[in-house]
């Protein structure tokens, strides 16, 4: 039986730092091999039926934890995040749209944040072109980018870095609901006196100039794509929307932010996400959203949560918890 505690562990830990500490004290000593300094492509390929779907890592930003809920004390938000290993004060989103291959079309749900959250990131996000490339996709051949919603860290990555169409023969679609609320004057006057909601509406007209009769807007309840069909999930946004992708007998559903990071959201369904426009409404979605997938036992791809982003969410009482799906070498 072994028998190991923590004072063993620490101890442990004081010999090797005198061991290291000695070493170099005796040579410059160095690996054989430099450390890589960069991290592998992220890039996760499963099966929906006939399907090849791709989960695309476009990053992982951090950022304080401050007001990131917005209907709780800060402590207490302090407290989920140290309790999920995050680093000290800090909240860790991770992004990650989805790649659908249907056999007819190529399909990108969601396109990251694109070269807008670089610099602030440090090259911790806006990272999808690149893990596509990785993953042998040429942005020329997707057929179609699907957005969730017109939030920054979904759309701002249709443009490339010179402000071009990073997917230029891609039919952009938009949920109609969606568009019609960042496009409105009216509604962007409201907003006015709130400077993150200002800086949305400055954002979405920002990308989307000149090329706003290109845009498809589609209906909830649709068939959008070949076998991927739009669920409405409003709250966090509008027209903020989800997906079954099915093929055969095989379905997930892709639902965007109908959570932030599960850590928090799961595991407290009532907490309010900054983000979302109409709280109440979010959380009412939350709750009927993971209590249709609970009871369906059905695969859930999260856009926050931690990549590959691919799991089953379970009742816990009145929260609900992901359980992640097993990684695959094989699709």
């Amino acid at each position: 039986m072994i028998d190991l505690n923590r004072r063993q562990l620490l101890a442990g830990a004081a010999a090797a730092g005198a061991a290291t500490a000695l070493t170099s004290s005796l040579s410059p000593a160095r690996a054989a091999v430099p450390p890589a300094g960069a991290q592998a492509p992220g890039f996760y390929r499963y099966k929906v039926g006939s399907y090849e779907c791709t989960s695309i890592n476009d990053g992982v930003f951090l950022r304080p934890v401050d007001n990131f809920v917005a209907n709780i004390p800060k402590e207490q938000a302090e407290a989920a995040a140290e309790a999920a290993y995050m680093p000290k004060g800090m909240v860790a989103v991770p992004f990650n749209p989805q790649l659908i291959n249907t056999g007819s079309k190529l399909v990108l749900i969601d396109c990251g944040n694109g070269v807008s959250m670089l610099e602030p990131s440090k090259g911790r996000a806006g990272r999808t072109l690149q893990n596509l490339a990785a993953a042998g996709v040429d942005p020329k051949s997707i057929d179609i980018v699907l957005m969730s919603h017109l939030h920054p860290d979904h759309t701002n990555g249709i443009r490339a870095a010179d402000g071009s169409m990073a997917f230029p023969n891609a039919e952009i679609m938009v949920p109609a609901k969606e568009w019609e609320f960042w496009m409105s004057p009216e509604n962007a006057a409201k907003a006015e006196s709130n400077t993150m909601m200002k800086n949305y509406f400055a954002n979405v007209k920002k990308v989307y100039a000149g090329i706003e009769s290109k845009v498809t807007r589609y209906d909830w309840g649709k068939e959008v794509a070949p076998g991927i069909t739009s669920i409405a999930t409003p709250g966090h946004t509008p027209g903020h929307t989800s997906f079954v992708v099915a093929s055969g007998d095989s379905k997930i559903l892709v639902q965007a932010d109908v959570t932030n990071i599960p850590e928090f959201f799961l595991r407290n369904p009532d907490w309010h996400v900054v983000y979302d426009t109409d709280p109440a409404l979010a959380q009412e979605t939350r709750h009927k959203f993971y209590d249709m997938a609970a009871a369906e036992k059905a695969t859930v791809v999260g856009f926050h949560f931690a990549f590959p982003s691919i799991g089953h969410v379970e009742k816990d009482g009145s929260k609900y918890r992901l359980i992640p799906a097993v990684w695959s070498p094989v699709i």
